[in-house]
């Protein structure tokens, strides 16, 4: 018997229409699959649900996958696709293993050779940065900044060091009540003529993405409405 496949599956970002930002093959392969990996079974279920309202979700199984997941077991959820069964990993948004505990599935699957198929959907990361104007060429992404003040401005003034030594466009996320703190750090930390990127709601209907210069966004940053909506930032030079 041939071991199945792994398939890793895109969700929207947000309560953008699925026909919006999926391929109408995601929802050929996700109804033939019986056994997902998900960050959450109550949200995994409700994506599944708006892909088909006609799947049986009682006769699928979960294996849940976050932070407080036992790394030592992650193994054994692969264990159905030795037995002929393909895979899905489900995100909580945008694409399973890009800055996504599902990453450490793949790393395994990829050791114990199994098949591995990412899907096409949205990563708001590489959307922020197409729309940004920046370097696509060599860029970083570097999650979340430290939380601590004095390891925070370091942190800061670091990346922005790199856009001009390095030429990379330094790309970096923050909780979404905390925006407004991180924007007025950036514009009193960051050099004037620095550009910076705020891309908040990508593909949802209020979708924002602006690049302005640091001095710009002095100006301008108390008409932004991004508190506690998801939001990349991206510096550069």
């Amino acid at each position: 018997m041939a071991n199945g496949t792994l398939f890793l599956i895109p969700v929207t970002l947000g309560e953008s229409p699925l026909d919006r930002v999926l391929p109408n093959e995601n929802t050929q392969i996700i109804e033939k699959i019986k056994f997902f990996i998900v960050e959450d079974v109550r949200s995994a279920r409700r994506f599944l649900k708006k892909v088909n309202k006609d799947i049986n979700i009682d006769e699928l199984t979960f294996f849940t996958l976050n932070q407080h997941t036992d790394l030592t077991e992650i193994g054994k959820y692969l264990d159905p696709i030795f037995k002929g069964n393909d895979m899905g990993i489900i995100s909580e948004a945008g694409c399973p293993a890009i800055a996504d505990p599902g990453a450490d599935v793949v790393r395994i699957a990829q050791t114990k050779r199994i098949i591995v198929k990412p899907l096409v959907g949205p990563s708001s990361i590489l959307l922020s940065l197409m729309g940004s104007g920046f370097n696509g060429q060599s860029f970083a992404f570097l999650g979340y900044l430290p939380i601590k003040e004095g390891e925070r401005r370091k942190a800061i003034e670091k990346l922005e060091q790199r856009i001009y030594k390095e030429d990379q466009t330094q790309i970096f996320i923050e909780t979404p009540y905390r925006n407004m703190k991180l924007v007025d750090e950036l514009t009193s930390i960051c050099r004037s003529q620095t550009k910076l990127c705020i891309a908040s709601n990508v593909t949802i209907d209020d979708e924002y993405i602006v690049t302005r210069t640091i001095d710009e966004w002095k100006k301008e940053k108390s008409q932004l409405s991004i508190e506690k909506k998801p939001t990349i930032f991206l510096l550069y030079k």
